[in-house]
């Protein structure tokens, strides 16, 4: 799976934000990488206060990306090449130029009148309780012509739509129909924990662990707005408009630890087919760490669930800014070997950083209100550097954001490299469709030692193992009997004959398809 932020990824006009037509260009790029799926966030109609997440109207394409017959074209292009394509569902809120919250924020009898949160002031006349926007402050705005308060998790200029009101559940359904009935092969679901608040209005505890480094947002525990038990009631009825559809899929954005992560996807009535899984972003760089991560995931899953493992993602710290551009090849190995599909955002594959934004350029509403807390995610929605040019193969015109300084680090000059990340990339996804045990394989841990993190992969007729040294140094792995070196991360020979224990080269990673 491969998301692609459209608005960063390809120009066609010269206006420095790409587009579905500039998209269209590039499947050519999507085909020879070997992707699967490609995830667009939003590209609906919206004022883009929140980089789209702000949605005027649910079925629509908004004029900067083009229009429906572009979709159209750039759907059927996806499909012809094999490739499937799913959409950002964003069900919590709208934006306030919504023409739903035009009505409901009309009067407090009108037919929408309760499609949004609305709440009495409280006592003092201020907001109804503590409850905190993510973008800081409190998560209640007024407003004049109700004579009441709305909420909104994110800016006041996303209202939270109301889930308890069957009406508004029946019209996010007739979105999912919109698109489905186009074509698109499933959503990766927004914000899909916070779907239902607490209907008593209880204020959430203060957060004991938090201290003057906390951002202001996470003052308070969210016991009573975040992973409420309705929520999963909502999710379990958008999976039931999916089903109504064969072959879809339905992935999506959740809260909290790992340990809470089996939870959406369902016992008796079934939720998000991949929920998705950040632990290879979230955990410390070393093989200890990452044995103990991955460990907890998979303990977590409930018998049956496919597993998913991101290592990227339009809210999330580049991962090469992370570990580092020569562990950045061993996670490539990790997330390509590993039981569970992998997720990549456009640019990981070259081992896209984190871009500095100049004070005056930034665009994220986190950054601007939340300075000095570093949550500000423009430089991982830099465009993509497709080549070394001032534009970058991006765009003719003046980029959004600006792009990589490192201009050797793009597509074309990798492509042309045979053991760049990207031909590793490429060469890891080939193998994987080579090797049935890579993608159905049983997942068999193996104790992580001397800075080699290990695992192993098994069919009824294959074994493979993988052995990742996470250091800069030289080291033994340490395994017994003899196969077919499948891989290297350095991409430094073809397939040779191996027998163990094995030396690894500072930061290389090794697959070994074992002789039984």
């Amino acid at each position: 799976m491969y998301e692609i932020a459209v608005v960063s990824f390809q120009d066609s006009n010269g206006d420095g934000q790409g587009d579905l037509v500039g998209l269209l260009q590039r499947i050519d790029y999507l085909t020879w990488l070997g992707v699967g799926a490609v995830w667009l966030t939003p590209i609906y109609k919206s004022p883009n206060h929140d980089f789209g997440y702000d949605i005027a109207d649910f079925c629509s394409v908004d004029p900067r990306f083009g229009n429906l017959e572009d979709f159209d074209k750039l759907l059927r292009a996806l499909h012809d090449s094999g490739i499937r394509i799913i959409l950002d569902l964003v069900p919590n809120h709208s934006s306030d130029q919504h023409a739903w919250f035009d009505e409901s924020r009309g009067s407090r009898n009108n037919p929408k009148s309760d499609w949004y949160l609305w709440a009495e002031a409280g006592a003092n006349g201020g907001p109804p309780n503590n409850w905190l926007s993510r973008f800081g402050g409190s998560a209640w705005e007024w407003c004049e012509e109700r004579r009441q308060f709305y909420y909104h998790s994110f800016l006041p200029s996303q209202p939270d739509l109301n889930w308890r009101n069957p009406e508004v559940r029946e019209a996010i359904a007739s979105v999912m129909r919109f698109w489905l009935e186009r074509g698109v092969d499933g959503f990766r679901v927004d914000a899909s924990a916070v779907l239902i608040k607490d209907d008593l209005l209880r204020d959430n505890p203060p957060d004991p662990e938090a201290d003057d480094k906390t951002p202001p947002p996470q003052a308070c525990t969210p016991v009573f707005t975040d992973d409420r038990p309705e929520a999963m009631r909502c999710i379990e009825y958008i999976r039931e408009v999916l089903d109504q559809y064969d072959g879809k899929l339905l992935c999506g954005e959740v809260q909290g630890k790992t340990d809470r992560i089996g939870h959406f996807y369902g016992n008796s009535r079934p939720r998000l087919h991949l929920p998705l899984n950040f632990a290879l972003l979230d955990t410390e760089w070393n093989a200890i760490a990452l044995q103990a991560a991955i460990d907890a995931y998979f303990n977590a899953l409930p018998q049956e669930a496919w597993p998913d493992f991101v290592i990227g993602g339009h809210d999330k710290h580049r991962v090469a800014s992370k570990v580092g551009q020569a562990q950045a090849r061993v996670l490539a190995m990790l997330l390509m070997t590993i039981r569970g599909t992998p997720f990549l955002f456009a640019g990981d594959e070259i081992g896209s950083e984190q871009v500095p934004i100049p004070s005056d350029r930034v665009q994220d509403p986190f950054e601007k209100l939340l300075k000095g807390f570093d949550l500000g995610r423009d430089p991982e929605r830099a465009p993509l550097r497709w080549d070394d040019t001032d534009g970058g193969g991006f765009t003719d015109g003046a980029p959004r954001l600006p792009l990589s300084r490192d201009r050797a680090r793009n597509i074309k000059a990798q492509q042309g490299d045979g053991k760049s990340l990207l031909n590793l990339y490429r060469e890891l996804i080939a193998l994987r469709r080579l090797e049935p045990c890579l993608l159905q394989g049983e997942y068999l841990p193996r104790r992580a030692q001397n800075d080699v993190f290990s695992f192993g992969r098994r069919t009824n007729e294959t074994e493979i193992l993988v052995g990742l040294n996470m250091s800069g140094e030289p080291r033994l792995w340490e395994w017994e009997g003899c196969g077919v070196r499948l891989l290297s991360s350095g991409l430094d020979s073809g397939p040779e004959k191996v027998t163990g224990p094995t030396h690894l080269k500072p930061n290389e990673g090794v697959i070994v398809k074992v002789n039984r």
